[in-house]
C-alpha cells in the first residue's frame, strides 16, 4: 500500500478538488486502537485498486483533520474508518469491521 500521509488541513480541498477527476480514498486510523491496526493491517494485504489515491491519517496526532473530514464529507467520526470521496462528495463510508477493500475497488471502477 502506498499511503499519501494526511497531516495538513489543506490537503482536504485538494482531496476534494482531484477526487472530480479520479477517486479519492481516506483511512482514518487510530494509533491507540487494536481494531483499527488489525484492520489497516487487512487493508495492507490487499492490493488496492490502481484508478484510486489513499490517503492515510492518524487522527490521534491530527484530531482536528479528523474533525474536519466529518464537517467536510457529512460524516459521522468513526474509529477506524474508511471513506470513498468521488466528484467532491463521499460514496461510501464504512467503520471497523466493515471496511473492505474489495467493496471499495467495486466502486472505484
Amino acid at each position: 500500500m502506498n499511503w499519501i500521509h494526511l497531516n495538513k488541513i489543506e490537503q482536504l480541498h485538494q482531496i476534494r478538488e482531484l477526487s472530480k477527476t479520479r477517486p479519492q480514498v481516506i483511512f482514518k486510523h487510530s494509533t491507540r486502537c487494536f481494531i483499527s491496526t488489525l484492520i489497516k493491517d487487512k487493508l495492507e494485504k490487499v492490493a488496492p485498486p490502481d484508478e484510486a489515491d489513499f490517503y492515510f491519517l492518524d487522527l490521534v496526532r491530527y484530531r482536528l483533520i479528523s474533525d474536519s473530514i466529518a464537517a467536510q464529507f457529512s460524516v459521522h467520526h468513526e474509529s477506524p474508518q474508511i471513506l470513498l470521496i468521488k466528484s467532491g462528495e463521499c460514496v461510501y463510508d464504512e467503520s471497523h469491521n466493515s471496511i473492505n477493500m474489495d467493496e471499495i475497488a467495486a466502486l472505484v471502477k
